[in-house]
């Protein structure tokens, strides 16, 4: 798989409270600037501060969805990424909040790829989720059943 080069220097801010997650996060991102946070009101701070190519969001914890909307009013790409809170009904509430890709942190070692994945999409079309999904469209299947997608309708489906 040829994978671009665009992550390269982009300003990533990762929330989540989990310390060892928020490691990790950085080492599968080097070579980009990452600022962490492990709660909402270091998020904020940090949202409210600077300037951000992309956000990574857990959703448990850290008041995500919270975060998500104030990542999306500052027009941040943002991924959610979580363990805890993975199930159908949170992935259509971060599409309909305007994520742009919904990701379980089992994927975490291929992180970098899923940001260039979004990065690189385009996603402006309705109804199009994106390579992001194509890669982890097969887990969700396995996860929560065939045909899960169906019952939900959003802009983004």
């Amino acid at each position: 798989m040829n994978k671009k080069v665009t992550l390269k220097g982009k300003t990533i801010l990762a929330v989540d409270d989990e310390p060892d997650i928020l490691e990790s996060i950085q080492e599968v991102l080097e070579g980009c600037a990452v600022d962490t946070a492990q709660d909402y009101g270091s998020a904020m701070e940090l949202l409210n501060s600077k300037t951000y190519d992309l956000a990574v969001l857990d959703i448990m914890g850290v008041q995500g969805f919270d975060l998500l909307k104030t990542a999306k009013a500052k027009k941040i790409l943002t991924v959610m990424l979580t363990s805890h809170a993975l199930s159908p009904d949170n992935f259509a509430k971060s599409m309909d909040g305007g994520a742009d890709a919904y990701l379980p942190k089992n994927k975490l070692a291929e992180l970098d790829v899923f940001l260039d994945d979004v990065l690189n999409d385009d996603r402006q079309k309705p109804g199009v989720l994106g390579v992001w999904f194509d890669r982890v469209k097969g887990y969700y299947e396995k996860k929560f059943g065939p045909g899960w997608l169906d019952e939900y309708k959003g802009s983004w489906h």
